[in-house]
């Protein structure tokens, strides 16, 4: 699946239509390409401020919006890393807490891609490579990475020591590629899994971990003790209850933090998981109050987010509307969670090699209404897929027109891919 991006500035325009030319050639998985290309453009992954490498199947973006928020609270420059964008591309790479500028980026890509014209990259490792060469040219106090997909394969995986890695929550997801049989790896999927998000874990790096069935704890405990990693489980090393409060605890003391400001009581694992990243390592101080300002001024755009008054929102006054970009199992049911007892209608958007039911049924009997679209511009699923149990509109303003005038909320969710989209027509673009 390719990943869209186009911008409004033709220098950029430029670069990202080279981008969107390139493709992961089949059957290659590997660092060897992403290692040259870095290695061409002087290796700037070995000069980069401390990392915080994060990886996870759901909750690493909002576990790195986190770590931002926590070291700027703190007074610290950081450079942080998410994907996918959302809107714009530049949302890919934050440089000293701004996104990067048009300017910037098309040298950037330009660079990366001029050097590495016979190599061959994917889409992801230009990505990675411009993200390195711009973080290493700016002074900064920390960097927060997201991986993109897996672990052990991805671009981003390149680093020699972070100053913390971590996993966030686990879950069933990019099957295509990270259940690919291979020899000398995990046969059961969960714990396959596992491997190949412990693969970010490095010598002398702790690795910090949210708390997971026992299998996949082991494997993860497997992978860490190769690496050479010292190994921070939650519920072992440390520990955090979600109620009114964070109840943060280590052998370094305990803390009781606020709940962040964003929605779902994920989001309150997510915060701990940063805050556990931030006391095992040694590269960068932070004060408690640094951490419980961070957790309470972090944003992360189409996590459970409600949206704003707009053109979009306008179509159904006097109703919330609410966006998520999840799209998978443990996504559906984060979505479930924040949704128990209330009524609402679905808006629903999802990518051919998604399934409906995983967002669909977690809200089974909550359902006042389910409205199926198509997310323009991608290879989405069309009406047949949802096997009669939703309504079709061609877009979502024409699905947000057609409710009935009931005040009950809409959820508008399936697809970071859609979320964008929402975002921009709601003149919401984030910053």
């Amino acid at each position: 699946m390719k990943d869209f991006a186009a911008s409004e500035n033709p220098a950029v325009q430029a670069q990202l239509d080279r981008l969107a030319a390139l493709s992961l050639p089949q059957g290659r998985l590997g660092l060897e390409v992403i290692r040259e290309l870095l290695a061409f453009l002087g290796d700037p992954q070995k000069r980069l401020p401390p990392v915080f490498h994060v990886a996870g199947t759901n909750g690493k973006g909002s576990t790195c919006a986190y770590l931002r928020s926590i070291m700027e609270a703190q007074g610290l420059t950081v450079h942080s890393a998410i994907k996918p964008h959302l809107v714009r591309y530049n949302e890919r790479i934050r440089i000293a807490g701004k996104l990067v500028s048009d300017e910037e980026l098309a040298s950037l890509l330009k660079e990366v891609l001029d050097i590495g014209e016979g190599l061959g990259p994917s889409f992801f490792e230009v990505t990675t490579a411009a993200t390195f060469l711009a973080f290493a040219r700016h002074p900064a106090d920390a960097c927060v990475i997201e991986v993109g997909l897996g672990g052990r394969f991805d671009a981003t995986n390149v680093m020699e020591q972070p100053a913390a890695c971590g996993i966030a929550t686990l879950g069933i997801d990019h099957e295509a590629f990270l259940l690919v049989p291979e020899e000398g790896v995990p046969t059961e999927p969960m714990v396959r899994i596992a491997f190949e998000k412990s693969g970010i874990a490095r010598a002398g790096s702790p690795l910090v971990t949210q708390s997971y069935a026992g299998p996949l704890e082991a494997e993860i405990g497997r992978i860490a003790g190769l690496a050479g990693a010292p190994l921070f489980r939650r519920d072992h090393e440390w520990s955090a209850q979600v109620g009114d409060t964070i109840e943060y605890s280590d052998s370094r003391g305990t803390l009781s933090l606020p709940l962040p400001q964003l929605p779902g009581k994920h989001q309150g694992d997510n915060a701990a998981l940063a805050v556990a990243m931030i006391r095992h390592q040694d590269k960068v101080e932070v004060s408690a109050e640094a951490m419980a300002e961070g957790i309470r001024s972090a944003r992360w755009p189409a996590r459970l987010q409600l949206l704003a008054q707009g053109p979009l929102t306008a179509l159904t006054p006097n109703r919330e509307v609410w966006l998520d970009g999840g799209h998978n199992a443990d996504a559906g049911l984060a979505i479930g969670r924040h949704f128990a007892g209330q009524r609402l209608h679905l808006i629903i958007g999802m990518l051919a090699n998604r399934y409906p039911q995983t967002i669909i049924d977690p809200l089974e009997g909550k359902l006042a209404s389910v409205t199926a679209v198509p997310i323009d511009g991608s290879d989405s699923h069309g009406e047949a897929a949802y096997g009669g149990r939703a309504n079709w509109a061609p877009d979502v303003a024409t699905a947000l027109q057609s409710l009935p005038n009931d005040g009950l909320p809409v959820l508008i969710a399936g697809s970071l891919y859609l979320a964008g989209k929402v975002l921009a027509a709601n003149d919401e673009i984030p910053d």
